[in-house]
Order: structure tokens, then sequence, then C-alpha cells
């Protein structure tokens, strides 16, 4: 009797210990996201646990590749010859950016990388006057990406304050609806040197002042790590 009386005793401890937990971790992500907005419950938990999950994947080695154009391999065919499409319909040649190194990255708003937002967006902040950072909202990746290019914009703005240039959706795996944009990204009979499409939601390529593709950074390296900053100081 004394052993089943001590089982339930240990039991409800137990559930104070999950209970105290649960409220810890809802306190948490409720001051995580107190300037949020029009955010889902599955979103607002995501933000909050954004640095676990980099923590995570980078201590198991997961999308956290890099890779440089070390022998400065320039493009068969010219980066500034592409345009692409804007979140509103316009047309953004990517000539307006000669002279400028251009940060590529492929976007979702349900994804768990989705707080890269606010380190682009300081990235892009920091270095204006030499980088420009340029989202491209997909929904390749496990439908994380599901909203309307007027549900996205409003979403990046409210939430992270988000004032770089956004691509209209699209998709950024090899296929005929990839972007004409990651089409040269990913194929070296464009780029010159890389074939690496995406893993996951946002995967970074960085082109340089001359047009030159010079580095590609898998979703777990982060915009603000040394690697990525020094890339653009270069």
């Amino acid at each position: 009797m004394k052993k089943k009386k001590g089982f339930f005793v240990q039991l409800k401890r137990l559930g104070i210990v999950f209970m105290m937990l649960a409220i810890a971790i809802a306190g948490y992500v409720a001051v995580v996201n107190r300037n949020s907005a029009d955010m889902t419950i599955r979103q607002k938990i995501l933000k909050a646990f954004y640095p676990a999950l980099t923590g995570i994947t980078q201590l198991f080695g997961r999308h956290d590749r890099v890779l440089k154009n070390e022998k400065q391999v320039r493009a068969p065919h010219s980066f500034y010859d592409l345009t692409l499409v804007q979140n509103n319909g316009d047309p953004l040649p990517l000539s307006a950016y000669k002279g400028k190194k251009v940060l590529l990255v492929n976007t979702a708003s349900d994804c768990g990388y989705t707080a890269q937002y606010d380190d682009l967006q300081q990235l892009y902040e920091t270095y204006k006057d030499k980088l420009v950072v340029i989202g491209f909202p997909a929904n390749d990746f496990k439908e994380q990406e599901k909203g309307s290019d007027e549900e996205i914009a409003k979403f990046c703005r409210l939430n992270f304050g988000v004032s770089f240039p956004l691509a209209k959706k699209s998709s950024v795996r090899r296929g005929e609806e990839q972007n004409p944009v990651f089409r040269w990204l990913t194929d070296k009979q464009y780029n010159g040197w890389n074939d690496r499409a995406p893993v996951w939601n946002f995967t970074k390529y960085l082109v340089n002042e001359e047009g030159m593709l010079t580095a590609y950074f898998e979703p777990s390296v982060s915009p603000l790590s040394e690697t990525v900053v020094g890339a653009v100081k270069k």
C-alpha cells in the first residue's frame, strides 16, 4: 500500500514539474513574440526556438555546408541579364545592383529558420551601402510558404520589419517552373561553378560587385555569422 501511495506522490510531483515547465515555456514564447502580429501559434513557437534549432543543426553538422568560388570562376552568362518579378508584380532588373554585393535567399513563413528574417534585415541595414538582400518566397519544402504574395509581404513587414526586396512567390527547385534567377544560381552552365540547389528554406547565395557568384551557404549558417559577414565585408 505504501509503495502504491509513494508512486502516486511521485507521479503528482512529476505532473507539477511538467506544469511549471509548460508555464515557463509559454511565458518565454510570449515574451519573444511580444511584438509579433498575425502569427500562428506554430510560427510563434518556431520563432522562439530558432536559436536552439540552429545550435542543434550545427552540432550535428546538418544544413551547415559552405561552398566558395575559390578559383574566382566567372559566369558564362551574366547575372545582370536577369530580371526578377517583385512581390508587387513589378520587374526588377538585377543590373540595378551593379557595384553591390547581392545575397539571394529562398524564404518561407512557417519554417524553423523563419526567424532569420530578423538577421537578414539586420545584415541589410548594417551593410546596405555595399549589399542588397533579396528574399525569394517558395513553397518547395514541406509546403511552408502557403500564403499569397500580399500575405507574405505583410507577414515579413509586421513581424520582422523587412524592408529589403522580396520576389514574387515561385519555385527554387530544379525543374520547368524554377525561378530563372535560381536556375542561374544552381547551374554551373550559367554561373560558372556551382550546381548546388537549395537543400531547404533559407539557403543563401552571394554574388559580388561584378556579378560573380562567390559563395553558397546552407540554412543553419546564420546571416550574422562570421562566415557570411566576412564574405560580405571582403
